[in-house]
């Protein structure tokens, strides 16, 4: 087996005791425009995600929303990373029979030292990393696939993107990372810095659900409410307790709450929430937070 750098997995805290994520270092896109390094087809371009990262999910979510299943292919790495990052051991990559992900990333940059994340997209065809920023990934799925796509679902409507692009923005710096902000800040000051926001927004959040099916109040679902929704999904069974986000519960938001089972209801989104994964992933695999690894059983409830 080939060997891979250490991905330092459980290594986010800065000297400042804040959370820093890494910068998306592949941002090529897939395009139906003519002549497109990468053109869009059915059936080229590869998955690899994690079931138990809530970037990941928001891909798999627009794969399934847009009926892509037969379009883009998925590969699932196992919940728990080490120092090797993730690795292919609930099935083999199927594309290059690489037994970690690090290994993908190293094919197309020998001297790529970050850490290997998900999600991936992948070019079958040229063989090569096409991107691994999760918001890129997710609004490609949102329509350079069309041509492909069992349902008519869009999730970035013109008229709503420069609300969408807004809402993004404050969902992703105060919710989306706020959570992780919080459960990886080794002072008290750092930690209040990003719970207080956290919680004024979930407020915020419930109180503009007043009287709204989604954030926007649209017919359908945009983006903004699946990267907000794959973080709802995780708070009380990861974020309320790993993480020290515990002002409330996502079940004390009768608003959020509602709003997540609703979400839950579009076809194709349940069968992508792993709650096994996401636990295991979370509380095995950040040893700083959880020495023991213990997996806690509860909570009975997610929402």
């Amino acid at each position: 087996m080939a060997t891979t750098p250490a991905d330092q997995s459980d290594n986010f805290a800065q000297p400042s005791g804040s959370f820093e994520r890494q910068t998306s270092s592949f941002r090529s896109w897939v395009s139906t425009e003519p002549g497109a390094e990468f053109p869009a087809a059915s059936g080229r371009y590869h998955l690899y995600v994690s079931h138990a990262c809530p970037w990941a999910h928001r891909t798999m979510i627009a794969r399934a929303v847009k009926g892509l299943e037969g379009v883009l292919s998925v590969t699932v790495v196992d919940p728990i990373r080490d120092d090797r990052g993730w690795a292919f051991r609930l099935e083999p990559d199927p594309i290059n029979g690489h037994a970690f992900l690090k290994q993908a990333y190293l094919a197309c940059d020998p001297s790529y030292r970050a850490r290997a994340t998900v999600p991936v997209l992948w070019d079958k065809e040229r063989n090569r990393l096409v991107n691994n920023e999760s918001a890129d990934i997710l609004r490609m799925l949102g329509s350079a696939f069309d041509a492909w796509a069992e349902r008519s679902v869009d999730l970035y409507p013109e008229a709503l993107r420069g609300e969408i692009d807004a809402l993004n923005a404050e969902i992703y710096e105060r919710v989306n990372n706020g959570v992780y902000r919080a459960g990886f800040a080794t002072t008290q000051q750092v930690y209040e810095a990003a719970v207080r926001p956290l919680f004024e927004t979930l407020d915020a959040l419930e109180e503009r659900l007043e009287g709204q099916t989604y954030l926007l109040a649209s017919e359908a679902p945009t983006e903004a409410d699946w990267r907000l929704f794959t973080t709802l999904i995780r708070f009380d069974a990861v974020y309320h307790g790993h993480f020290k986000c515990n002002l409330q519960r996502l079940i004390d938001y009768p608003r959020l709450s509602a709003y997540v089972r609703r979400l839950r209801e579009v076809p194709g989104v349940e069968g992508t929430i792993h709650l096994d994964h996401i636990k295991r992933h979370y509380y095995e695999t950040h040893r700083s937070i959880n020495p023991s690894g213990v997996v806690p059983l509860g909570p009975l409830r997610i929402c």
